[in-house]
C-alpha cells in the first residue's frame, strides 16, 4: 500500500535570519582561534595613550601595551654618576634631534643606577618625542617585528632591555645582534637599544676558553678561538659603553641624604641620619644607590609615624 508523504516545507524567512546569525558568529569564533594559532603582525597601538610601552606576548599574539603612569626618575635624583649621566643624556639628545647616536650598553655593579638612568631619559625627553619600550630578554626574538612596527613614525623609540644576559644558544641573541648591526632590510633610524647588564660581554665565559687552544679530536672544534670571539662580539655592537662601579662610603651617604630630603626631611635631619644609614648598609652587606633609596624610604616612613 502506497504511503503518502508530505513534502518537507522550507523554513520560513523569519527562521533563516537567526540561523544565519548563529552561523556567522560561529565562523567568527573559528577565525579568531585560527588567528591566535597562526599569529600575525602586531597591531598599531594607541600611540597617544602613553609615552612608555611594554612588549607583550601571549601564545602567537604579540602587541605593545601602553603604560600610562611609568615609574620615572629625574637626572637630578641620580647622584655620583655624573660622567655616565652626561654621556647618556648627550647621546639621547642627539637621537631626539635626528642626529647620529649609538645603541648603549650600561654594565657594572648592581644597584648603581643603570636602569634608573634609562628611565630618567624618558622624564627628560618624553615631551620631545621620546618613547620607551620595555622588552624582556625572552621576547627579543620579536625585536625585528617591533622595528617594522615603528619604522617611519615621527617619534623616537628606545628599546629598554633590563638585566640582559644570554646563555649559549638562546634565540633572542641572534635577533638582537641582527638589529644592532642592521639586517638586509636595514635598521629603523628612529630606534635605539639601551640595555643594562651585570655582565659586560652578555654571554658566559669559561676559563678553559682563555687557555691556548689547540685542535682537540674529542670535541671536534677546529677553531675554538672563534667561539670566544663570537661571545664578545655582541657587546661590541653597542656603540656606547657606560661602566658603573661599587660606591664608597661617602658616595653612599651622599645618595642617602639626597633621598631623605626628597622624602621630606631637612638637610640637618638628613645629616643626622648618617649613622642609621651606615647601619642599614652594614646589615644589607652592600652600599649602593638602591640600598640608599630603600633606607630613606624606611627611615622617613618611621619618622612620619
Amino acid at each position: 500500500m502506497a504511503v503518502h508523504r508530505t513534502p518537507a516545507q522550507p523554513p520560513a524567512a523569519g527562521d533563516l535570519l537567526p540561523r544565519l546569525a548563529a552561523l556567522l558568529e560561529q565562523a567568527e569564533r573559528v577565525l579568531g582561534r585560527a588567528e591566535q594559532m597562526l599569529g600575525g603582525p602586531p597591531a598599531q597601538p594607541d600611540w597617544q595613550a602613553a609615552r612608555a610601552f611594554r612588549w607583550r606576548r601571549r601564545g602567537a599574539q604579540a602587541w605593545l601595551q601602553p603604560v600610562p603612569q611609568p615609574a620615572l626618575l629625574r637626572f637630578a635624583d641620580l647622584q655620583g654618576i655624573d660622567e655616565q649621566k652626561e654621556r647618556l643624556e648627550r647621546n639621547t639628545r642627539q637621537f631626539i634631534a635626528g642626529r647620529q647616536a649609538n645603541n648603549v650598553l650600561l654594565t657594572g655593579a648592581r644597584g648603581t643606577g643603570k636602569s634608573s638612568l634609562v628611565k630618567a631619559c624618558l622624564d627628560a625627553f618624553g615631551g620631545k618625542g621620546l618613547r620607551l619600550v620595555e622588552m624582556d630578554k625572552s621576547d627579543l626574538v620579536d625585536l625585528p617585528d617591533l622595528v617594522e612596527l615603528v619604522r617611519g613614525r615621527s617619534e623616537r623609540f628606545v628599546v629598554f632591555c633590563d638585566d640582559l644576559s644570554f646563555d649559549q644558544g638562546e634565540p633572542g641573541y641572534k635577533a638582537l645582534k641582527s638589529v644592532l648591526d642592521g639586517s638586509v632590510a636595514g635598521s629603523a633610524d628612529n630606534l635605539l637599544v639601551y640595555a643594562t647588564s651585570n655582565r659586560r660581554h652578555l654571554l658566559p665565559e669559561f676559563m678553559q676558553e682563555n687557555l691556548q687552544a689547540t685542535h682537540d679530536p674529542a670535541s671536534g672544534e677546529v677553531h675554538p678561538g672563534e667561539g670566544t670571539e663570537e661571545k664578545v662580539s655582541l657587546s661590541d655592537r653597542f656603540g656606547l659603553w657606560l661602566s658603573f662601579y661599587p660606591f664608597d662610603q661617602e658616595h653612599y651617604l651622599r645618595i642617602a641624604e639626597h633621598w631623605l630630603q626628597v622624602f621630606g626631611l631637612s638637610a640637618a635631619q638628613a645629616r643626622a641620619a648618617r649613622e642609621h644609614a651606615l647601619l642599614w648598609a652594614l646589615e644589607r652587606g652592600s652600599r649602593s644607590g638602591r640600598v640608599a633609596w630603600q633606607f630613606a624610604r624606611d627611615y622617613c616612613g618611621r619618622k612620619a609615624r
